[in-house]
Protein backbone atom coordinates (compact mmCIF):
# COMPACT_ATOMS: atom_id res chain seq x y z
CA UNK A 1 0.00 0.00 0.00
CA UNK A 2 0.73 3.35 -0.43
CA UNK A 3 2.94 5.04 2.40
CA UNK A 4 0.76 5.76 5.17
CA UNK A 5 1.47 8.56 7.32
CA UNK A 6 2.43 7.49 10.62
CA UNK A 7 2.55 9.83 13.73
CA UNK A 8 5.92 9.25 15.65
CA UNK A 9 6.51 9.69 19.19
CA UNK A 10 9.34 12.31 20.18
CA UNK A 11 11.42 11.48 22.95
CA UNK A 12 10.36 13.40 25.75
CA UNK A 13 12.28 16.29 26.64
CA UNK A 14 14.90 15.52 29.71
CA UNK A 15 12.72 18.32 32.30
CA UNK A 16 15.11 16.74 35.17
CA UNK A 17 17.65 19.97 35.79
CA UNK A 18 19.86 20.66 38.28
CA UNK A 19 19.44 22.96 40.45
CA UNK A 20 21.16 26.30 39.42
CA UNK A 21 21.50 28.99 42.31
CA UNK A 22 20.24 32.60 42.33
CA UNK A 23 18.81 32.13 39.01
CA UNK A 24 17.00 35.09 38.08
CA UNK A 25 13.47 36.09 36.71
CA UNK A 26 14.84 37.01 33.27
CA UNK A 27 16.49 33.95 32.94
CA UNK A 28 12.86 31.62 33.47
CA UNK A 29 11.47 34.06 31.12
CA UNK A 30 13.57 33.75 28.19
CA UNK A 31 13.34 30.02 29.11
CA UNK A 32 9.81 29.63 29.08
CA UNK A 33 9.63 31.58 25.67
CA UNK A 34 11.99 29.09 24.25
CA UNK A 35 9.83 26.23 25.14
CA UNK A 36 6.63 27.63 23.92
CA UNK A 37 8.90 28.60 20.63
CA UNK A 38 9.60 25.28 20.14
CA UNK A 39 6.35 23.58 21.17
CA UNK A 40 4.56 26.40 18.51
CA UNK A 41 7.30 25.11 15.54
CA UNK A 42 6.33 21.49 16.74
CA UNK A 43 2.85 22.16 16.26
CA UNK A 44 3.18 23.92 12.98
CA UNK A 45 4.87 21.70 11.47
CA UNK A 46 2.18 18.34 12.44
CA UNK A 47 -0.04 20.62 11.14
CA UNK A 48 1.73 21.29 7.44
CA UNK A 49 2.37 17.46 7.40
CA UNK A 50 -1.37 17.04 7.80
CA UNK A 51 -2.47 19.15 5.20
CA UNK A 52 0.08 17.87 2.73
CA UNK A 53 -1.42 14.31 3.11
CA UNK A 54 -5.05 15.57 2.63
CA UNK A 55 -4.02 17.97 -0.05
CA UNK A 56 -2.78 14.58 -1.75
CA UNK A 57 -5.58 12.02 -1.08
CA UNK A 58 -8.03 14.68 -2.39
CA UNK A 59 -5.78 15.70 -5.49
CA UNK A 60 -7.41 14.20 -8.95
CA UNK A 61 -5.08 12.39 -11.04
CA UNK A 62 -5.88 12.27 -14.77
CA UNK A 63 -5.21 7.97 -15.09
CA UNK A 64 -4.77 6.69 -18.76
CA UNK A 65 -6.77 3.71 -18.68
CA UNK A 66 -5.72 2.72 -22.04
CA UNK A 67 -5.18 -1.30 -22.55
CA UNK A 68 -5.62 -2.48 -18.74
CA UNK A 69 -7.24 -4.93 -17.67
CA UNK A 70 -11.03 -4.18 -16.50
CA UNK A 71 -13.29 -6.16 -14.34
CA UNK A 72 -16.63 -4.88 -14.71
CA UNK A 73 -18.39 -2.59 -17.04
CA UNK A 74 -15.68 -0.24 -18.22
CA UNK A 75 -18.74 2.27 -18.51
CA UNK A 76 -19.12 2.12 -15.30
CA UNK A 77 -19.50 5.73 -13.25
CA UNK A 78 -16.68 4.76 -10.57
CA UNK A 79 -13.16 3.67 -11.90
CA UNK A 80 -10.78 1.96 -9.26
CA UNK A 81 -7.24 1.43 -10.31
CA UNK A 82 -4.96 -0.97 -8.81
CA UNK A 83 -0.92 -0.80 -8.71
CA UNK A 84 0.21 -3.69 -7.80
CA UNK A 85 3.15 -6.57 -7.29
CA UNK A 86 2.78 -9.69 -7.62
CA UNK A 87 5.25 -10.64 -5.77
CA UNK A 88 4.26 -8.23 -2.66
CA UNK A 89 2.11 -9.84 0.09
CA UNK A 90 -0.19 -7.02 0.65
CA UNK A 91 -0.85 -7.68 -2.81
CA UNK A 92 -1.92 -10.75 -2.10
CA UNK A 93 -3.67 -10.13 0.71
CA UNK A 94 -5.45 -7.66 -0.89
CA UNK A 95 -6.74 -10.14 -4.21
CA UNK A 96 -7.63 -12.45 -1.69
CA UNK A 97 -9.26 -10.78 0.98
CA UNK A 98 -10.68 -7.34 -0.48
CA UNK A 99 -11.01 -7.37 -4.31
CA UNK A 100 -13.61 -10.13 -4.02
CA UNK A 101 -15.88 -7.80 -1.49
CA UNK A 102 -15.02 -4.94 -4.23
CA UNK A 103 -16.59 -7.49 -7.10
CA UNK A 104 -19.45 -8.67 -5.42
CA UNK A 105 -20.70 -4.79 -3.80
CA UNK A 106 -19.27 -2.91 -6.93
CA UNK A 107 -18.36 -4.65 -9.39
CA UNK A 108 -21.21 -7.06 -9.85
CA UNK A 109 -24.03 -4.20 -9.36
CA UNK A 110 -22.41 -1.89 -12.00
CA UNK A 111 -21.43 0.62 -10.14
CA UNK A 112 -17.76 0.55 -10.37
CA UNK A 113 -15.16 -1.17 -12.14
CA UNK A 114 -11.64 -2.10 -11.53
CA UNK A 115 -7.93 -1.88 -13.65
CA UNK A 116 -4.51 -3.27 -12.96
CA UNK A 117 -1.18 -1.37 -13.17
CA UNK A 118 2.07 -2.94 -12.34
CA UNK A 119 4.48 -1.20 -10.12
CA UNK A 120 7.27 -4.45 -10.50
CA UNK A 121 9.57 -2.82 -7.87
CA UNK A 122 10.59 -5.71 -5.31
CA UNK A 123 12.68 -7.98 -8.09
CA UNK A 124 13.14 -9.82 -10.63
CA UNK A 125 10.25 -11.82 -10.21
CA UNK A 126 7.86 -8.69 -9.82
CA UNK A 127 8.43 -8.29 -13.87
CA UNK A 128 8.36 -11.62 -14.95
CA UNK A 129 5.26 -12.80 -13.63
CA UNK A 130 3.87 -9.31 -14.88
CA UNK A 131 5.38 -10.33 -18.14
CA UNK A 132 2.86 -13.24 -18.01
CA UNK A 133 0.16 -11.50 -16.59
CA UNK A 134 0.26 -9.10 -19.65
CA UNK A 135 0.78 -12.15 -22.29
CA UNK A 136 -2.43 -13.64 -20.97
CA UNK A 137 -4.20 -10.42 -20.74
CA UNK A 138 -3.24 -9.81 -24.63
CA UNK A 139 -4.95 -13.01 -25.67
CA UNK A 140 -8.27 -12.19 -23.58
CA UNK A 141 -9.17 -9.67 -20.91
CA UNK A 142 -11.73 -12.66 -19.41
CA UNK A 143 -9.12 -14.67 -18.67
CA UNK A 144 -6.45 -12.10 -16.81
CA UNK A 145 -8.58 -11.52 -13.42
CA UNK A 146 -8.92 -16.01 -12.77
CA UNK A 147 -4.82 -15.74 -13.80
CA UNK A 148 -4.32 -12.46 -11.70
CA UNK A 149 -6.33 -14.64 -8.70
CA UNK A 150 -4.09 -17.66 -9.50
CA UNK A 151 -0.14 -16.11 -9.16
CA UNK A 152 -1.19 -14.27 -5.60
CA UNK A 153 -3.21 -17.59 -4.79
CA UNK A 154 0.11 -19.46 -5.54
CA UNK A 155 2.89 -16.68 -4.69
CA UNK A 156 5.85 -18.10 -2.66
CA UNK A 157 8.15 -16.53 0.24
CA UNK A 158 9.05 -12.78 -0.53
CA UNK A 159 13.35 -13.87 -0.34
CA UNK A 160 12.32 -16.63 -2.67
CA UNK A 161 13.06 -16.46 -6.99
CA UNK A 162 9.96 -18.85 -7.58
CA UNK A 163 8.35 -17.03 -10.67
CA UNK A 164 10.32 -19.20 -13.78
CA UNK A 165 8.33 -19.12 -17.36
CA UNK A 166 7.63 -23.02 -16.28
CA UNK A 167 6.50 -21.70 -13.32
CA UNK A 168 3.56 -19.34 -14.15
CA UNK A 169 2.44 -21.29 -17.37
CA UNK A 170 1.63 -24.01 -15.44
CA UNK A 171 -0.54 -22.19 -12.74
CA UNK A 172 -2.47 -21.03 -16.37
CA UNK A 173 -3.19 -24.57 -17.19
CA UNK A 174 -4.21 -25.33 -12.98
CA UNK A 175 -6.44 -22.27 -13.83
CA UNK A 176 -7.81 -24.16 -17.03
CA UNK A 177 -7.50 -20.41 -18.99
CA UNK A 178 -8.39 -20.37 -22.68
CA UNK A 179 -5.34 -19.33 -23.81
CA UNK A 180 -2.57 -20.62 -25.61
CA UNK A 181 -0.34 -21.85 -23.26
CA UNK A 182 3.12 -21.98 -25.69
CA UNK A 183 2.26 -18.47 -26.52
CA UNK A 184 2.64 -17.97 -23.32
CA UNK A 185 5.91 -19.61 -22.55
CA UNK A 186 7.16 -17.89 -25.55
CA UNK A 187 6.13 -14.25 -24.78
CA UNK A 188 7.51 -14.48 -20.64
CA UNK A 189 10.93 -16.02 -22.20
CA UNK A 190 11.21 -13.22 -25.16
CA UNK A 191 9.80 -10.77 -22.76
CA UNK A 192 7.32 -9.54 -25.31
CA UNK A 193 5.42 -7.24 -23.04
CA UNK A 194 7.79 -5.82 -21.59
CA UNK A 195 6.81 -1.86 -23.17
CA UNK A 196 3.44 -2.56 -21.69
CA UNK A 197 4.66 -2.94 -17.92
CA UNK A 198 7.70 -0.20 -18.48
CA UNK A 199 4.49 1.81 -19.63
CA UNK A 200 2.58 1.03 -16.04
CA UNK A 201 5.79 1.52 -14.20
CA UNK A 202 6.69 4.77 -16.19
CA UNK A 203 2.95 6.38 -14.32
CA UNK A 204 4.34 5.64 -11.08
CA UNK A 205 5.97 8.83 -10.27
CA UNK A 206 3.28 11.56 -12.08
CA UNK A 207 0.66 9.82 -9.56
CA UNK A 208 3.15 9.78 -6.35
CA UNK A 209 3.14 6.03 -6.17
CA UNK A 210 5.13 5.04 -3.26
CA UNK A 211 4.43 1.39 -2.62
CA UNK A 212 1.65 -1.33 -2.91
CA UNK A 213 -1.19 -1.90 -3.28
CA UNK A 214 -1.70 1.32 -4.16
CA UNK A 215 -5.62 2.35 -5.10
CA UNK A 216 -7.29 5.04 -6.79
CA UNK A 217 -10.72 5.77 -6.84
CA UNK A 218 -11.62 7.70 -9.73
CA UNK A 219 -8.28 9.45 -10.15
CA UNK A 220 -8.22 10.13 -6.22
CA UNK A 221 -5.35 7.94 -4.52
CA UNK A 222 -6.96 6.57 -1.28
CA UNK A 223 -4.55 7.23 1.56
CA UNK A 224 -6.70 5.22 4.39
CA UNK A 225 -6.77 1.21 5.78
CA UNK A 226 -6.88 -1.91 3.66
CA UNK A 227 -9.78 -2.80 5.49
CA UNK A 228 -12.67 -3.47 3.54
CA UNK A 229 -14.45 -1.32 5.70
CA UNK A 230 -12.32 1.56 5.07
CA UNK A 231 -12.25 0.80 1.34
CA UNK A 232 -15.72 0.45 0.70
CA UNK A 233 -16.56 3.90 2.70
CA UNK A 234 -14.27 5.67 0.44
CA UNK A 235 -16.10 3.87 -3.13
CA UNK A 236 -19.31 4.52 -1.44
CA UNK A 237 -18.40 8.45 -1.12
CA UNK A 238 -17.80 8.19 -4.74
CA UNK A 239 -20.79 6.53 -5.78
CA UNK A 240 -22.38 8.99 -4.01
CA UNK A 241 -20.89 12.02 -6.29
CA UNK A 242 -22.48 10.57 -9.58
Amino acid sequence: MSNQMKAKQRPRPNTKYQPVKKQSNKSLIVLTLAIVAVIVVIILGINHQSNQQAELSNKVYDIDLTGMPVKGNADAPVKIVEFGDYKCPICQYFAQNVEPQIEKDFIDTGKAALYFANYTFIGPDSVTAALAAESVQQQSNDAFWPYYKAIYDNQKDEKTNWATSDYLVQLAKDANLSIDFDKLKKDIDDKTYQSEVNKDNAMVGPLNVTGTPTLFINGMQYAGNLDYASIKAAIDKAVNKE
